[in-house]
């Protein structure tokens, strides 16, 4: 059973196309990453799908809504948690959350233990009383969750929730959203960390608005063409230089200490680093070939759209 089903999904912005012919389905109570750099057509897609921005081409079926004709029933169903979350900063944790239920007709009944519930979920409830303004990155996104949440939707929509939040508040929120699963609650989850996408049940890897590829990570991973090898040199950036244009070299990821250089043959692509490198006067710490990383995987779905080798930085 799918809760978002999406058939040739198509938006332009004047002679620009944001998202191209897009066909996607997400299974109910899954988690699913819709992955991919800035401007490539992320927010977009999670503005048609919770009814905020009407395509130009194609349909979408959300929480049983058609996207073009069912807007306000859909907007019951879903919950959407966008880039910057539209918070008042002057106002307290709790009249925040009255706000958004007050918006969402959420009855004074049944509001006050939902509220108490999402609290202790998020870990907000010592905090009800300090204004939005005053809390920290990752206590403002938990703030936004719970207003996304206040009318227990059947689909949660994320965009980028966690950019700009510490490492221990993105754990947390992890924690939140897998919680979230054993409700049955679906989740859509826009990142460009591919270490998060890693988290996710299935993922889409998306590129200049379009889909390269939608399938579980460790699948996607799978079916990457060629090899990688990892490289770690004296001066890695000066070494990046000297290979970037070297036509047998279809792409980099420099992560950390370490570069990820996509070849087609391992041996062939070896010995060309090699012998470059060399001549160039930059010593080689270490090469080896090794299993590929979905910023790998991407670069190489790029790579074969594309005459010029990609690069990559990672996390």
């Amino acid at each position: 059973m799918f809760s978002i089903q999406t058939t040739h999904l198509t938006k332009k912005f004047e002679s620009s196309v944001a998202v191209k012919d897009l066909n996607v389905e997400v299974k109910t109570g899954e988690i699913f990453g819709l992955v991919g750099p800035d401007a490539s057509g992320k927010t977009t897609t999670l503005r048609m799908l919770v009814g905020i921005l009407p395509p130009d081409e194609g349909d979408a079926i959300v929480a049983g809504c058609d996207i073009r004709k069912e807007t306000e029933p859909l907007k019951e169903r879903v919950g959407y948690l966008p880039q910057r979350f539209g918070l008042y900063g002057d106002l307290t944790v709790l009249e925040n959350i009255h706000f958004f239920a007050d918006l969402y007709q959420v009855s004074r009944k049944i509001r006050l233990d939902r509220i108490e519930r999402l609290l202790q979920f998020a870990n907000l409830k010592p905090f009800g009383k300090r204004k939005a303004q005053d809390l920290s990155g990752g206590m403002k996104q938990k703030l936004g969750l719970i207003c996304a949440l206040i009318h227990t939707p059947q689909i949660l929509f994320l965009d980028e929730p966690t950019t700009g939040v510490d490492p221990l508040s993105r754990r947390d929120f992890w924690i939140i959203l897998y919680d979230l699963l054993k409700e049955g609650v679906t989740i859509l989850f826009s990142t460009s960390y591919l270490d998060e996408a890693e988290r996710c049940s299935r993922i889409g890897m998306i590129h200049q608005g379009e889909l390269l590829i939608a399938d579980t990570p460790s699948a996607v991973k799978a079916q990457m063409k060629g090899k990688i090898l990892e490289l770690r040199t004296e001066n890695n950036q000066r070494s990046l230089r000297i290979l970037e244009g070297i036509k047998l070299l279809r792409g980099f990821v420099l992560s950390g200490d370490k570069i990820h250089v996509l070849v087609d043959d391992a041996e062939q692509g070896e010995r060309m680093i090699r012998d470059v490198l060399k001549a160039r006067g930059m010593g080689i710490l270490d090469l080896i070939v090794v299993r590929p990383s979905l910023e790998d995987a991407f670069v190489s779905m790029v790579s074969s759209k594309s005459p010029h080798p990609p690069f990559a930085k990672g996390g």
